[in-house]
């Protein structure tokens, strides 16, 4: 870890507003302990934040008593504020089937999923709701959904049946870009993969497309200090993977393009060249076949 590195990453932490105390003790309550579809399904409310509880999936293979390399799975937006981590279990119609968390235990791997600010079971406000009270108090919605991905990790390490040196980092769309936030910041992530949302802010803006993305992305003086790609670059050399749809008006051409040439000379210069891929395919916003195929490839080669 540089001590450049260890700077930027309070930098970016710095523009999420006044968040939680990080220090404060983590409670986790199982709420129920199946099994489903092959798995362990354990339902569970967690204390992440001390403002409101956090519901939360945990899955694991049936007979595997751990440690466990784990995946720290992020639910997409999609305009369904109902499905939420449930994602995880059911799936979602721009991924493919069968859900992550059975093509994950059916290969040894773990996986937390938690509702995020105004989905699932944490659902009642609006998104524009939360994001107007949040501004009035200091908080930056995003940096609130940052916080929770980043203590969900706390709570991974603190598992006995995780293997702490093999935490991955999944989410297509908004999970994507939860997924890569939390990388940037949190060493503890082993690996990182992105369906569909590693967004170059200004190749955004110039299709005219800020809309795209729900209010609760947005965070105050962001592009004033940092570039999609500089926060990508914090991630480095620790193994990432970004899987992108040509046609995809949320990830446009040109900003993968150039998010692309920025990481490989990052990625080259920490002598990690394989570290780093980007890999677009002929299709929108959406999870293919070959997707799924290239994402556990990335798992199974690096964590």
């Amino acid at each position: 870890m540089s001590d450049k590195a260890t700077t930027r990453r309070g930098d970016l932490l710095a523009l999420l507003g006044d968040l939680p105390d990080r220090d404060r003790p983590l409670t986790a309550d199982t709420v129920s302990l199946v099994e489903h579809d092959g798995y362990l399904l354990e339902s569970l409310t967690l204390d992440l934040n001390g403002i409101e509880p956090v519901p939360a999936y945990y899955v694991r293979p049936v007979d595997a008593p751990g440690p466990l390399p784990v995946v720290l799975y992020h639910h997409a937006h999609g305009g369904d504020y109902v499905l939420g981590k449930d994602e995880l279990i059911r799936g979602r119609s721009a991924l493919q089937a069968p859900p992550w968390a059975k093509v994950l235990t059916d290969r040894g791997y773990a996986a937390l999923c938690i509702d995020t600010w105004a989905f699932g079971e944490r659902r009642g406000r609006t998104e524009g709701e939360i994001f107007r009270q949040m501004l009035w108090d200091g908080q930056v919605m995003w940096g609130m959904m940052v916080f929770d991905a980043l203590r969900s990790v706390d709570y991974l390490v603190s598992r006995p049946d995780v293997d702490p040196h093999r935490i991955a980092t999944l989410g297509l769309s908004m999970g994507s870009t939860l997924a890569w936030w939390t990388a940037a910041l949190d060493e503890r992530i082993a690996a990182c993969i992105d369906l569909c949302c590693l967004t170059d802010f200004d190749a955004l803006e110039a299709i005219g497309n800020l809309d795209g993305h729900g209010v609760y992305y947005y965070v105050p003086r962001l592009r004033q200090h940092f570039t999609a790609a500089g926060i990508n670059a914090l991630i480095a050399p620790r193994p990432h993977l970004a899987l992108a749809g040509r046609h995809d008006r949320l990830t446009p051409l040109a900003g993968l393009e150039r998010i692309d040439r920025e990481l490989r000379a990052v990625y080259a210069d920490l002598d990690a060249p394989d570290a780093w891929r980007l890999e677009t395919y002929p299709c929108g916003h959406l999870e293919t076949a070959a997707m799924r195929a290239s994402a556990l490839a990335w798992l199974e080669r690096w964590c």
